[in-house]
This record gives C-alpha cells, sequence and structure tokens, in this order.
C-alpha cells in the first residue's frame, strides 16, 4: 500500500511562487511515476507535471511551462513542484498522484493513477 503525503499550497499575488510537496513510500514500482494533477471548480482534473523516477523524464501542462518546475529527491522519494510566475488561472486544487510506469512512460490519464494525495489548494489572485 502506497502512501502519499502533500504538503505546501496557499494564496500568493499574480507573479509569486509557492513550493508544493510530495513524499510517497515505499518506493516501488508503484511511485515509478510521481506528479501533480489540478482540478478547478466546475472543470475535470488536469495533469500539471509528471516526473519518472527511475529514469528521470519529466512533462509538463503546455499551460505551466517555463514556469513550473518538478523536482525529484530519490532517497526521500519525494517530488517537489516550483511554480514561478503564479497566474489566477492557477487557482485549484493540487493533488499529487503516483503510479506505476509502462515502457518507461507515465501515463497521461488521472484515471490510471492509482494512489493519491488528499490535495492542497492554491489561490493565486489578481
Amino acid at each position: 500500500q502506497v502512501q502519499v503525503m502533500e504538503s505546501g499550497g496557499g494564496s500568493v499575488q499574480a507573479g509569486g511562487s509557492l513550493r508544493l510537496t510530495c513524499a510517497a513510500s515505499p518506493r516501488t514500482h508503484a511511485t515509478s511515476c510521481m506528479g501533480w494533477f489540478r482540478q478547478a471548480p466546475g472543470k475535470s482534473r488536469e495533469r500539471v507535471a509528471m516526473k519518472h523516477t527511475f529514469n528521470g523524464a519529466d512533462t509538463y501542462a503546455d499551460s505551466v511551462k517555463g514556469r513550473f518546475t518538478i523536482l525529484l529527491d530519490i532517497p526521500k522519494n519525494t517530488v517537489y513542484l516550483q511554480m514561478n510566475g503564479l497566474k489566477p488561472e492557477d487557482t485549484a486544487t493540487y493533488f499529487c498522484a503516483t503510479t506505476g510506469s509502462t515502457g518507461g512512460r507515465c501515463p497521461d490519464a488521472a484515471s490510471d493513477y492509482l494512489n493519491w494525495g488528499q490535495g492542497t489548494q492554491v489561490t493565486v489572485s489578481s
């Protein structure tokens, strides 16, 4: 059973920065993909950034490229989402998720992720 623990989030003004933290244990194939989804009210869950914890590959949603960075601490099996240049449209509940990879790649769909954190709110005011 994988446990996922999130921290971080909060409220900032547009242009500000926040860092989210997600730790998952134990480190197994089920945590080979670790990253973040977000969901705004009335919208579907969107993949924001994902890290393959064994080969280091990462992917980003087009809407956050150049502003968000996902970082990996292997010994701690922890990923961080550094969010810079935040915009009001980034306001959402952010969820950490993990799952096993297939062919060295991480899935796109939220339905393919097996383990989830409780979610943390990020609010960006204009």
